[in-house]
């Protein structure tokens, strides 16, 4: 059986953890943040963790993770 193509996009833009969790940046960080509380900001700074109902979506367009 021919190997599976990874889904280039998927790939960069998560990481899959040892325990297959899949974390992503956070959103909102290019622009317009100086008007942001600071609570706000040390938010941006952490990565999120996917919804579980998403990473199995992920996890299928990246089968060799």
């Amino acid at each position: 059986m021919p190997k599976i193509k990874t889904h280039k996009a998927a790939s960069k833009k998560v990481k899959v953890t040892k325990r297959k969790k899949v974390i992503k940046r956070a959103t909102g960080q290019n622009h317009y943040n100086s008007k942001e509380t600071g609570k706000v900001g040390r938010d941006k700074r952490n990565d999120a963790r996917l919804f579980k109902a998403d990473e199995k979506n992920v996890l299928r367009a990246l089968p060799y993770v």
